[in-house]
């Protein structure tokens, strides 16, 4: 990877953009993996896939790390929002749908 200001056009710009989404899905693709784990660890410990309080957890800990390394946090905590819906939905799959704030 070489810094934006390095690249001469467009091209090259673009290549690096296509870089960085193929580490940002195979980053994806890891914590996939941690979400069907979690998966295993929630049905030996009986817990539902929604815990409110690591919810709100997450999303703080992503805003505030957007905030300091110069990123709209709030951007951040949509996307995050996103990709915690999904990881939720994943795991309701198998653990089964559980009412909005048990833990």
């Amino acid at each position: 990877m070489r810094p934006p200001s390095e690249c001469r056009n467009m091209n090259e710009l673009r290549a690096e953009i296509d870089l960085l989404d193929q580490e940002l899905v195979r980053l994806l693709v890891a914590r996939a993996g941690y979400i069907d784990r979690a998966i295993s660890l929630k049905t030996s410990a009986r817990l539902p896939a929604r815990i409110d309080a690591r919810v709100d957890e997450v999303l703080e800990n992503v805003r505030r790390l957007a905030a300091q390394q110069g990123l709209d946090p709030e951007l951040a905590g949509a996307l995050w929002e996103r990709i915690i819906e999904w990881s939720i939905a994943r795991e309701e799959r198998v653990l089964g749908p559980e009412t909005e704030g048990k833990t």
